[in-house]
């Protein structure tokens, strides 16, 4: 099993995080990762994505053409990475701040107002981890317990008051994925 991710927003969104954060649990679970970055010049309000791989075996190249699963932040990353998810993979699109649907028809789009729900739970820099959990739930490679736990392990400490609301980021997009209409 292999499963490459792309993860994608404006600088500030989250989009690095929510990619270590999945790159940690599939070290603190047995599995070979890869995690790489990249980002505009800007940092903040600039380009932003990075590149996640999941294995059960060594990873031979952390360069992916066509992912199997995407987070798609905003427009910009939508537009780039809805062609290039693989056939039969999943695109999760955040509603909040992309005011089109996803046109392909070969793969599981879900849909997730991803800033709304973070602004419910109080802390709208949480987008990052809905949508996570929105990944986590339909990809099934990787368990919502499982990216919590690895969250308390690896949350700086700076952040730690955040840990609890994090991981109910996460099961909020989880909820929205249960709930998403399954392809086919």
């Amino acid at each position: 099993m292999q499963t490459e991710i792309i993860i994608s927003g404006f600088g500030g969104q989250g989009a690095l995080f929510a990619g270590q954060l999945l790159a940690y649990t599939g070290l603190d679970h047995g599995l070979h990762v890869t995690w790489f970055p990249s980002y505009g010049p800007e940092m903040r309000g600039g380009t932003a994505h990075c590149t996640v791989i999941l294995s059960d075996d060594e990873i031979g190249s952390p360069v992916v053409k066509n992912p199997s699963a995407a987070i798609v932040m905003n427009i910009p990353s939508l537009e780039k990475y809805e062609p290039l998810v693989a056939s039969d993979g999943v695109l999760v699109v955040n509603t909040s701040l992309i005011d089109r649907h996803a046109t392909r028809q070969d793969i599981d789009i879900i849909e997730v107002p991803a800033n709304e729900i973070a602004e419910e739970l109080g802390e709208k820099r949480l987008a990052n981890l809905v949508l996570t959990g929105a990944l986590i739930e339909r990809l099934g490679v990787l368990t919502i317990e499982q990216v919590g736990k690895s969250l308390g392990n690896h949350i700086p400490e700076h952040r730690r008051n955040l840990l609890e609301s994090n991981r109910e980021a996460l099961q909020r997009g989880a909820e929205i994925a249960q709930r998403a209409v399954q392809p086919g």
